[in-house]
């Protein structure tokens, strides 16, 4: 991987519960030598149509799983798919962000899936907690409405634009590796999000992520479909049941042999050290309506727009933020961190950000977010501030250390 440069008020909330999905298997085979199910970091079977190979030292497996055969064209709705291999537009605005690409997984410098291939990272255990998204939250519900209800077991600190037309949206994370515990996780990532009522409710969300059992921070993506597969229990019910990491279910069409999503990103920030980012890009590719996936300035592949009921048109909200599980496994609030592990007061080189946030409008042009409402659900535990830094754009910093003499 490259080294970077770094260059809600009134609000309520709904929750969704999503279900870890698809299959685990005892036994698989790497280039021809079997792997027992005593292996403690492998449990799935080689996937359909792998070309190649790759074993990496960290424990990853890696499959280069033929294009036309990866997992995305068992879903009912793209049987017949014919696959866009780039976005039919140029976003207008992206310019403006002035970076060279980047590569940023260290595994495909090292050893490469071939053309015609994507690469798809075998299962990692401990098999991932069911886990519930963050939707942005609503601004006619007041402070006193939100204190109520508080969201079970997550934590959050994230800020959120609303009742717009959305096309697209973009931020520079800095990349960290906060300490979790038990069957936690800790992430920062960008919600898409669409839908006027409870059960109509789609996102599609990007971000990195640490679970615990699995120490490295990894790439993911996570989103729902609208209709039933049977392999995944997957079907359109406001995120009541559903929603899927990765290529473990059937959906999303991946096009890069560059990026592996589920992955392990090196290297990561260190506290007042260097600082190592990754740049995400959301955005509707308006002529075939597939929402495409760009991780610095590489089109990864996109989710089809039919495959969603609301997201099939466009997405009236957007987030930017951090998320992290508390089990209380301890008897009192969890030691996961959420960004650096450090409260946002010490700023940067210290704790973790977010920033140029922007957004595609309706003429496919990118803009800077404006009017941001932020919302932090303990403050005493996990913090957020806005601004700061010169050359940021649109920006805040985010994240705690979790239990404290405060945070109990």
């Amino acid at each position: 991987m490259a080294t970077w440069n770094h260059k809600k008020t009134k609000l309520g909330y709904f929750l969704f519960v999503f279900v870890a999905v698809c299959h685990m298997f005892n036994h698989v085979h790497v280039d021809g030598r079997s792997i027992s199910s005593s292996d403690e970091t492998i449990k799935l079977a080689k996937h359909k149509g792998t070309i190649k190979t790759i074993q990496r030292e960290d424990g990853d497996v890696i499959d280069c799983v033929d294009i036309y055969k990866q997992p995305a064209f068992d879903h009912p709705l793209l049987k017949n798919h014919t696959i866009q291999m780039k976005p039919s537009s140029y976003i207008g605005g992206i310019e403006a962000e002035n970076f060279e690409p980047m590569f940023i997984q260290d595994w495909y410098e090292n050893e490469q899936c071939p053309e015609g291939t994507i690469p798809i990272v075998r299962a990692q255990i401990p098999k991932p907690p069911r886990t519930l998204a963050f939707i942005p939250p609503r601004k006619d519900l007041d402070k006193d409405e939100i204190k109520a209800d508080p969201p079970k077991n997550h934590e959050y600190a994230e800020v959120s634009v609303f009742d717009g037309n959305y096309f697209g949206a973009a931020a520079w994370l800095n990349v960290w590796n906060p300490a979790t515990f038990g069957r936690e996780f800790s992430l920062a990532q960008i919600w898409v999000v669409s839908g006027e009522e409870f059960s109509e409710y789609n996102t599609i969300e990007a971000g990195w992520i640490t679970k615990s059992g699995q120490k490295q921070t990894r790439l993911f993506i996570y989103w729902t479909v609208s209709l039933l597969d049977p392999s995944c229990l997957m079907s359109s019910d406001g995120y009541q049941k559903t929603g899927c990491y990765n290529l473990d279910c059937p959906g999303f069409v991946q096009t890069s042999n560059k990026v592996g999503l589920g992955s392990v990103l090196q290297p990561i920030s260190t506290y007042e050290g260097n600082q190592f980012e990754m740049h995400i890009y959301i955005h509707k590719d308006k002529q075939s309506g597939n929402w495409w996936l760009t991780i610095q300035q590489i089109d990864v592949g996109y989710w089809p727009g039919s495959i969603f009921s609301t997201l099939s048109d466009r997405a009236d909200r957007l987030s930017w933020g951090g998320e992290i599980v508390n089990l209380q496994s301890q008897g009192h609030h969890t030691y996961t961190q959420m960004g650096s592990g450090h409260f946002p007061r010490e700023r940067y080189t210290q704790a973790s950000y977010i920033r140029n946030l922007r957004y595609t409008n309706e003429s496919g042009f990118m803009k800077d977010v404006e009017n941001v409402l932020p919302y932090v659900t303990r403050p005493e535990c996990y913090d957020l501030q806005m601004g700061g830094m010169q050359n940021f754009g649109t920006h805040f910093f985010f994240g705690g250390p979790g239990y404290s003499d405060k945070c109990k």
